[in-house]
């Protein structure tokens, strides 16, 4: 364990508010532990020691007032809006493959320093694709989360304008914004900048903003994460991927993954005799957030009629109803 006078200086310092003192002194008794054959627990404070300095840099980079960007002026005040979530990955229900690249994403972005220092680089840049309701804006929100960043949401109504130029000029500020404070940047909808050059109802201002976009992206450099979403990834112009460094794909949950998304969803007004698994299979064809609307309106009812259960006869109502309300093309793809 840490020696008397280390466990003195590192309550000094918290109470200093010392924060690269502490760290000095927590690296200290890593090697420390080290040193006395305690590998694996100073291998665990590396990491922790590590995870905090990512998260420090953050914040220095943040500014101690964040008052410039969540109440931005001028222009940008109309590009951005930006937020502070607490969301976790544990909290999505999603496929291991894709629990696993976001993992390794975030993994990469915590010690986005001790990469760098190494002449490499994090993955910084992702594309996700897939079904409308299927956990890509909710994404950006968790990499934000884990990550204690801001989320910031590129407004689309307000980069596009109709006017020669005028896009890629707010989209510089876009990506000055990328550039001057560390955050996830979120373009959601992105095949509206970025469709396909050459399509027939292509016009000019459309094809500045993408050819735009693809010159800020390959240029840019800073420590932001940049998540672009697309339901359409068909109409994305080609040269688009190679720019990300990852591109994950979202598909429409299976009926193990409906059933555990109506548990976690349901919580202590589940009735316990719920049959999870036949509610999943009769589900089959609805998103999570088409499921997790099903469940929220059943809780609703039961609360209007003064009951603290939900059956499930009144949740697979909720779910049948939403189903209908599904347009038959979609029903008939999946």
């Amino acid at each position: 364990m840490a020696s008397a006078e280390q466990l003195k200086a590192l309550l000094r310092s918290f109470v200093d508010r010392d924060d690269a003192q502490f760290l000095s002194i927590a690296m200290q008794v890593a090697a420390y532990e080290a040193k006395r054959g305690h590998g694996k627990l100073a291998e665990e404070l590396k990491e922790m020691i590590d995870a905090a300095k990512s998260r420090r840099a953050g914040r220095e980079l943040l500014g101690r007032d964040p008052t410039p960007i969540s109440r931005p002026r001028g222009e940008l005040a109309g590009l951005i809006a930006v937020s502070y979530p607490h969301d976790t990955l544990a909290m999505m229900v999603i496929s291991e493959s894709v629990r696993e690249r976001l993992a390794r994403i975030i993994r990469e972005q915590r010690h986005f320093q001790r990469i760098r220092e190494h002449g490499l680089s994090p993955r910084r840049r992702i594309l996700l694709t897939g079904p409308p309701g299927t956990g890509k804006t909710l994404t950006a929100s968790v990499l934000a989360g884990e990550m204690s960043l801001p989320l910031f949401l590129v407004r689309l109504e307000g980069l596009i304008s109709k006017y020669l130029g005028e896009t890629a000029a707010k989209l510089r500020l876009v990506f000055d914004a990328v550039r001057d404070t560390r955050g996830v940047y979120l373009f959601d909808e992105f095949d509206a900048i970025a469709s396909k050059r050459g399509l027939p109802n292509e016009v000019g201002e459309i094809r500045r903003i993408l050819n735009s976009f693809l010159q800020f992206i390959e240029h840019e450099e800073s420590n932001s994460l940049v998540v672009a979403a697309t339901n359409h990834p068909e109409l994305l112009d080609h040269a688009v991927y190679r720019r990300f460094d990852d591109v994950i794909e979202y598909q429409l949950p299976n009926p193990a993954q409906i059933a555990a998304a109506l548990r976690a969803r349901m919580r202590e007004f589940a009735d316990k005799g719920m049959d999870w698994q036949s509610l999943g299979t009769e589900a089959g064809g609805l998103s999570y957030a088409e499921v997790a609307r099903a469940a929220d309106e059943a809780i609703k009812e039961a609360i209007i009629r003064d009951r603290s259960v939900v059956s499930q006869t009144e949740l697979a109502r909720a779910l049948t109803e939403r189903l209908a309300m599904r347009p038959t093309q979609i029903l008939r793809s999946t």
